[in-house]
C-alpha cells in the first residue's frame, strides 16, 4: 500500500526534473522587431505558405518552382490554420501537420441535446487550391442507452470545405497586405 502512494507522491517530482528549459522573458512575445524578423522569414519570396515551429527554409523552392523539401509544414499553411480555425468551435483530438490530418473529438451543440458530431479534416497538398481540403464530419445521436450512428448530408462537408477555403484566403491576403 505505502509503495503506490509513494509513487504517485514522487511522479510530479520525476517528472519536472525530466524537463529541460529556458527562462521566458517576459516581453519576448511582445517584441514587434523579432515578430516582424521572423514573419519575413518565413513568408520568403514564394507566398505559398508560412513556416511555423521555428524553422526557416533553406533555399525555399529549387530553380523549377518545385519544393526542396525544406519546408516546416508538408501541408499548405494557408489552408492548414484556416482549418484549424475553421473547426476551432470543436475540441481538437489530433493533429499532425505533417500528414495534413486534423481529428476532432466529438462535439455536442448545445442546442441539440441528445446529438454529437465529430470532424476529419485532410490537407491534400502544399498549393492553395479549391480541392486542396476534404472534410468529413459524423454525427451520432442517443437512442435507448447508446449512441447510434447516423447519416450526414455530404452538404455538410463542402460547407466546412467553403469555410476553410475563405479562411484560408483572408489569411493569405492579409499575410501579403503586412508585407
Amino acid at each position: 500500500m505505502r509503495k503506490p502512494l509513494l509513487a504517485i507522491l514522487l511522479l510530479p517530482a520525476l517528472l519536472a526534473a525530466c524537463g529541460q528549459g529556458r527562462v521566458v522573458e517576459n516581453d519576448e512575445y511582445n517584441n514587434d522587431s523579432r515578430r516582424s524578423r521572423v514573419a519575413g522569414r518565413a513568408l520568403g519570396g514564394n507566398q505559398d505558405g508560412l513556416l511555423i515551429l521555428g524553422t526557416e527554409r533553406s533555399g525555399g523552392r529549387r530553380g523549377d518552382g518545385a519544393p526542396d523539401g525544406g519546408g516546416a509544414l508538408g501541408v499548405n499553411a494557408y489552408l492548414w490554420r484556416a482549418t484549424l480555425d475553421t473547426l476551432s468551435f470543436m475540441p481538437i483530438s489530433s493533429a499532425d501537420p505533417f500528414g495534413g490530418v486534423i481529428i476532432t473529438d466529438w462535439y455536442s451543440p448545445p442546442a441539440a441535446q441528445g446529438e454529437r458530431f465529430r470532424a476529419q479534416a485532410y490537407i491534400l497538398g502544399r498549393q492553395l487550391r479549391s480541392d486542396g481540403v476534404r472534410v468529413n464530419v459524423f454525427r451520432q445521436e442517443w437512442r435507448g442507452n447508446g449512441w447510434v450512428d447516423v447519416p450526414v448530408s455530404q452538404a455538410t462537408g463542402t460547407e466546412l470545405e467553403d469555410k476553410v477555403l475563405t479562411r484560408a484566403r483572408e489569411l493569405r491576403s492579409q499575410s501579403t497586405a503586412s508585407l
